[in-house]
């Protein structure tokens, strides 16, 4: 290889950035602004609202499982764009909801496409860069989550004041055209493995390379039973979960908080979400890289306590200052947990594995983060405040922390 030519790695990674944006931007994240207008249109409760959120996240940890060793057994690029492809059609589908069932069946739909999607590419890192630099490259892929939350909250808002009741419709529509254009661009330019390219993995020279493995995409049951025979595995899944059971309920009801209790604009949620995200799109970068020196469990310790400051303040300073303070700490920790546990997948079962890997420990995170939005929205209406949900994910989050700092070290 050409010392002086980019390596395709970093192509492939920037493809990875496309996917989250599309699939956890736009998938996930998008509810969150555009939830205060699916409300009025169709005089939904809180409940019900967090149970939209629950049916995307059962279909999220659904495909997160089966599509990560999908993407083992038949390779990156086909299980993305098909992933893809079924998250932007369900996402215009869901413009179309007139009643709760129809609703929750696209918001199920979508979090298929996410799962299966957001996965694999949170894998690439694993395949394509050295274990010292995964973490960081494994940033950049989560760095679309952010990108995407920042899309949402600009070009949300301006679409819900143009079009009234019915602006969250077109909202929709288009946030699902521009996830098929991206499904194009990635099918193009995205790669499973450096060896289909012919080339090493970034950061890795000749004399470090690894064995020879075949060049079919096919992993054997007997391999993938290594991923979920190893205790660390399961532990790191369990650290995975406390992330999965705090964040989404700040998520969900972010904007909601917002518009319904405090009184402030949708424009104003919508701003404040949009720096979220601005600030969420380097969070990736940064946590990948301060797990990569001070470890895996040091480093999710850290940015668990980050975060669950950011809940109890979000609950607890019910002014502007308490508001903007708790969205830069959570922008600037957004996605810290995702991608440190992403690269600690591969850490633990390798490169080759590492899709499955992080597809099984996506199972404690998602069975968090399906049950919370619906708990989190029975807390608010039974409490007439959004306050408790708040306090209960920073309780969860500091739980989190601790669970962290008994992480086992692991080098493959």
């Amino acid at each position: 290889m050409n010392p002086g030519k980019l390596h395709y790695g970093w192509i492939v990674i920037f493809m990875g950035m496309l996917t989250t944006i599309a699939a956890h931007g736009f998938g996930r994240m998008a509810y969150t602004i555009m939830l205060p207008a699916m409300k009025d249109g169709l005089k939904f409760d809180y409940t019900q609202l967090g149970l939209l959120g629950t049916g995307n996240f059962v279909g999220y940890l659904t495909m997160a499982i089966i599509g990560g060793f999908l993407a083992a057994r038949f390779g990156t690029r086909i299980v993305i764009t098909l992933a893809l492809i079924l998250l932007g059609i369900t996402l215009m589908l869901t413009g179309l909801a007139q009643s709760f069932g129809f609703a929750l069946c696209m918001r199920f739909l979508t979090g298929l496409g996410n799962g299966a999607a957001y996965v694999p590419a949170m894998a690439l890192g694993s395949a394509w860069f050295a274990m010292n630099r995964r973490g960081f490259a494994t940033g950049i892929v989560s760095g679309g989550i952010g990108a995407g939350t920042l899309i949402s909250g600009l070009l949300v808002p301006p679409i819900l004041s143009a079009y009234g009741v019915e602006g969250w419709r077109t909202a929709w529509y288009i946030l699902g055209g521009i996830a098929l254009v991206i499904a194009a661009v990635v099918l193009a330019l995205i790669r499973s493995r450096p060896d289909e390219k012919g080339l090493l993995p970034v950061g890795t020279s000749e004399k470090d390379a690894p064995p020879a493995v075949p060049a079919g995409p096919k992993v054997s049951t007997l391999q993938w039973s290594t991923v979920y025979r190893k205790g660390s595995v399961w532990y790191l899944g369990l650290v995975y979960f406390f992330y999965g059971s705090s964040y989404i309920i700040y998520m969900t009801f972010f904007a909601a908080y917002l518009v319904k209790e405090i009184g402030l604009t949708q424009a104003y949620a919508g701003g404040l979400w949009a720096m979220v995200g601005a600030l969420s799109t380097f969070c990736g970068v940064i946590w990948g890289g301060i797990s990569d020196r001070l470890g895996r469990s040091r480093g999710a310790a850290l940015a668990y306590f980050v975060l669950g400051l950011s809940y109890i303040i979000y609950a607890l300073i019910k002014a502007p200052f308490g508001f903007y303070l708790s969205a830069i700490l959570f922008g600037l920790t957004a996605w810290s947990i995702p991608t440190i546990m992403a690269a600690a997948a591969g850490d633990f079962v390798g490169p080759r594995l590492a899709p499955a890997g992080l597809g099984f420990i996506t199972l404690f995170f998602g069975i968090g983060q399906a049950v919370a939005p619906a708990f989190g929205g029975y807390l608010a209406d039974l409490s007439g405040s959004f306050t408790l949900p708040f306090l209960v994910a920073g309780g969860i989050s500091l739980a989190g922390m601790v669970a962290s700092l008994f992480l086992k070290k692991s080098a493959v």
